[in-house]
């Protein structure tokens, strides 16, 4: 969606859209009474939803335990808030677990990370300057290919992303090619392994690579390698679904710059319009327990998980690298942290872990715009020592008007 094309400044934190809202903020609630430690990230939480995040989902594993709180609300027209174990589309947090499949597939030796994209999709990116007998499967993993990202196409964007053309089509069904050639229709950014830029477009085809591979769909692989065996059980891939499963909370956008009030409910929407580079929806601790587990070795082996955070530079960030699949980026404070960013409509996460795996943080915002802070929450989580700025008071105008999701086809 369009946050994933935002995602190219979202490798160092959460794909946010430039734009702002007004809703009442709520208390933080939590299912549990919550360990020590935590109270900067449940203030930095809080002043997000003062700053008009609707709400908020979080939870936190480190060597106390887990620790779980929600702020704001899940529901703007019933007020009924945030649930700590709501389900929600990640984004492009998605390229991780593709990632991963495709490294495991390597190490089946099914296919080899310097295998041209030519060998496993014969005659599929040509024409424009684009040749996949030039791009490999690495370059595609680590955003170094030079394709041009399918979400960075203006027709693309007024058809389906923006304003009324996202609302018309909300529910369209699209097939991974259909994002393929959108791409190709563009000549390629720089020549590949030149240089870091991030596109959609790499991993729609890292997962029709998957498919050709492993002779099964990208979301079986996924899932009979990944979601079931680390018990993943809220994790799962739509397909052409235009539901979230329960519990699960309302998603909300501004679709149209030019009218600032106006917030649609876009909670429904095809889930093919994301597939392999931005599907998954999953939970706050099911993207935990997958970050714990990838990064302690339980997924890949050692040479595996080396190649994977085997990074290279983010311009304009030089505390932030991309590897396959996975960004490291530094805190203020100088703690090291992988993980990735993901946005959808609607939708913005976050999940990031130690490289030790033994302390984890992961959100969701059930809105997509940006409140000029977006790593503040994992500033507080893991730089609790630093000032947090003190959380505004509520607004007290009435919220802004939530138009209605188009009706369910």
């Amino acid at each position: 969606m369009r946050l994933r094309k935002t995602a190219r400044s979202v490798v160092t934190a959460l794909a946010v859209a430039a734009v702002t809202a007004t809703v009442l903020a709520s208390p933080a609630q939590a299912s549990q009474a919550p360990p020590a430690g935590h109270e900067a990230t449940r203030r930095a939480m809080d002043a997000e939803v003062a700053a008009g995040i609707p709400g908020i989902t979080a939870q936190a594993r480190d060597a106390h335990g887990v620790w779980q709180a929600t702020s704001g609300v899940g529901d703007r027209r019933s007020g009924a808030p945030r649930a700590v174990d709501d389900r929600f589309r990640a984004g492009s947090i998605t390229k991780t677990f593709v990632a991963t499949v495709l490294l495991q597939m390597e190490g089946e030796h099914r296919l080899d990370l310097d295998d041209t994209v030519e060998r496993h999709l014969p005659g599929l990116v040509r024409g424009n300057g684009n040749d996949g007998r030039t791009v490999t499967v690495r370059q595609l993993l680590n955003h170094t290919s030079g394709l041009y990202d399918y979400l960075a196409d203006e027709e693309y964007l007024d058809t389906y992303l923006r304003g009324d053309g996202y609302l018309r089509h909300r529910y369209d069904t699209l097939s991974p090619r259909k994002h393929v050639k959108v791409a190709l229709s563009h000549a390629p950014l720089f020549p590949p392994g030149e240089r870091f830029s991030y596109s959609n477009t790499n991993y729609v085809l890292a997962g029709l690579i998957i498919e050709k591979a492993g002779g099964r769909t990208y979301e079986a692989e996924v899932r009979d390698r990944i979601i079931r065996p680390l018990g993943l059980r809220a994790t799962s891939n739509p397909g052409n679904s235009i539901h979230i499963p329960r519990p699960s909370s309302r998603s909300y956008s501004q679709l149209f710059p030019a009218d600032p009030d106006r917030i649609d409910d876009v909670t429904e929407m095809n889930g093919s319009q994301g597939w392999a580079d931005g599907d998954l929806i999953t939970t706050t601790g099911d993207l935990n327990r997958f970050y714990r587990a990838l990064l302690r070795g339980a997924l890949l082996s050692p040479e595996q998980l080396a190649a994977m955070k085997t990074t290279v530079g983010v311009p304009g960030s030089a505390d932030t690298g991309y590897g396959l699949g996975i960004t490291r980026f530094r805190t203020s404070c100088g703690t090291t942290l992988w993980g990735h960013g993901g946005g959808m409509v609607g939708s913005t996460s976050l999940a990031v872990s130690t490289e030790d795996g033994r302390h984890q943080l992961a959100y969701n915002r059930n809105g997509d715009w940006d409140t000029g802070s977006p790593l503040a929450i994992t500033e507080a989580e893991y730089c609790p020592a630093q000032p947090v700025p003190a959380t505004p008071p509520a607004p007290t105008a009435p919220p802004a008007p939530v138009h209605p999701a188009a009706p369910t086809r």
